[in-house]
């Protein structure tokens, strides 16, 4: 029997668990694709499906609404596949494990890549429901959006009539989206070669029990960056061993995610050892009093490891003096939504190659000349440090629209379905509302969707209670739409 099938709106539910058993992270959405293309052909209704794995669905008015202008219905189809250490299950081959208390729904041991399926299974329950009063209904599933937005890029949007856009996906009830950071992800490299170790004894040294997270809604929350923070680590510790040298660093997996874990290895002098182990323990004990309310599980360990090489005492501190002064997290706060971040820089995924440290950095601001400052200081900080930066995935911010019909039908449409005002809130989240108002000339849009917590990690739930008010919700907001 199926996991869902005692969750209401059935119709929604059943839809996202045929989406979650197929797998469906970032650049490998060909089979969610293909499956929200056979939805289309059992309703009978007309699509499109392009190269890069987008999909268009059209449905025609409900009776009484022949004449209303049509409403685009968006979400996208890629998820963040993120899952617990020792946990066997091939994301990129294998569904979700779905689990619920009839409360929520998560992941078994897994993301649940409620972000943003939840939004393609309402509108799929829409298309499919023949009873709705509706205008003319144009469905939009893109594909990649959490590694920038590449799918949105790639839409033609010729064919789309309708000059309201209904995006769901947002991730707190009652909160309407009106505007959004833009961004750019940076890919820098700090070169450095390999050399045999000299008696050097090899360490290695792992900072985990992290909790990560969105880079862009929860990066106001304080939570550590694995990445950065084992670049600070290993700079005190070589400041401690002059002698030290690094051979690895690796952590994160995704650009836009709060980096959760980093494992690097380094070598130190054979006489130094004891030293090393001394001063982890001791910056274990730094990192825990610091991150106390916001990281609790932070942790920092060692243990001797066999190395081949490591960089040079040279290499080793030019790196790690440029990782040091590298900026993270919160830049600037807005001043028109308190509360709100307006500009940040998150260092997602951090490898050791051939060539030396890899890393990208994720930056955004709802400003845009704040999001060219910040990727100017990041590209002068790497060149000073003999580094390298390219860019890509520059993607338009979403500005606040002082008049907005569609704004106030679905603050309307809210308080009619669950009795409560709803809150007009910018994001510092990216959102391909950006991408299609500069593609739809007079594009009015809203962001909007139920409660999901703690997304792109283990920790992700989904409120059932939530998603059925959030389902009728958009259905009022529909029948407003005459």
């Amino acid at each position: 029997m199926a996991v869902l099938s005692e969750l209401e709106p059935k119709k929604v539910f059943e839809y996202f668990e045929k989406l979650c058993s197929v797998p469906h992270g970032s650049y490998n959405t060909k089979l969610i694709s293909d499956l929200c293309v056979s939805f289309a052909k059992e309703l009978g209704l007309r699509w499109r499906q392009d190269e890069a794995n987008n999909v268009v669905i059209w449905k025609e008015a409900s009776p009484g609404y022949e004449e209303a202008a049509p409403v685009i219905l968006q979400g996208h189809i890629d998820m963040v596949c993120v899952k617990e250490l020792g946990c066997p299950k091939d994301m990129a081959k294998e569904g979700i494990d779905l689990v619920t208390d009839g409360a929520w729904v998560w992941g078994d041991r897994t993301s649940l890549g409620g972000d943003n399926g939840i939004a393609v299974a309402m509108i799929l329950a829409i298309l499919a429901d023949d009873t709705l009063p509706h205008p003319p209904l144009e469905a939009v599933f893109t594909v990649d959006e959490e590694v920038g937005m590449d799918g949105a890029f790639a839409l033609d949007c010729s064919d789309l009539k309708g000059r309201k856009l209904i995006n769901l996906d947002s991730e707190e009830e009652g909160v309407f989206t009106v505007s959004c950071a833009g961004g750019l992800r940076m890919d820098c490299i700090l070169p450095g070669r390999q050399a045999p170790l000299n008696g050097e004894k090899g360490y290695v040294i792992t900072l985990s029990g992290l909790l990560g997270g969105h880079s862009g809604g929860e990066i106001h929350k304080g939570r550590a960056s694995a990445n950065q923070v084992m670049g600070r680590v290993l700079f005190s510790a070589m400041e401690r061993i002059p002698g030290l040298r690094v051979a690895d660093m690796q952590g994160g997996k995704f650009d836009n995610v709060i980096c959760s874990a980093n494992q690097a290895r380094a070598a130190v002098p054979a006489d130094k050892a004891a030293e090393l182990e001394a001063f982890v323990r001791e910056f274990d004990a730094v990192l825990k009093n610091e991150y106390a309310g916001c990281d609790d599980g932070i942790t920092l360990a060692c243990e001797s490891g066999s190395l081949e090489g490591a960089l040079s005492r040279e290499d080793t501190s030019r790196v790690l003096h440029t990782l040091l002064v590298i900026p993270q997290g919160v830049q600037a706060m807005n001043v028109d939504f308190p509360g709100l971040v307006q500009t940040s820089l998150n260092m997602g995924v951090m490898a050791m190659e051939e060539d030396g440290l890899h890393f990208s950095i994720s930056v955004r601001s709802c400003i845009a000349s704040q999001k060219t400052m910040i990727a100017q200081r990041v590209r002068a900080i790497l060149e000073m440090g003999g580094g390298v930066v390219s860019e890509r995935g520059n993607y338009p911010g979403w500005q606040f629209a002082r008049q907005s019909v569609l704004r106030e039908n679905a603050l309307a449409a809210y308080k009619a379905v669950t009795g409560k005002e709803g809150a007009i809130e910018a994001t510092h989240g990216g959102l391909e509302c950006g991408l299609f108002i500069e593609k739809i000339p007079g594009l009015d849009a809203i962001s909007m969707g139920p409660e999901l917590h703690d997304v792109h990690s283990t920790q992700e739930r989904l409120s059932v209670a939530s998603t059925g008010r959030m389902y009728e919700t958009t259905c009022e907001l529909l029948k407003r739409s005459k």
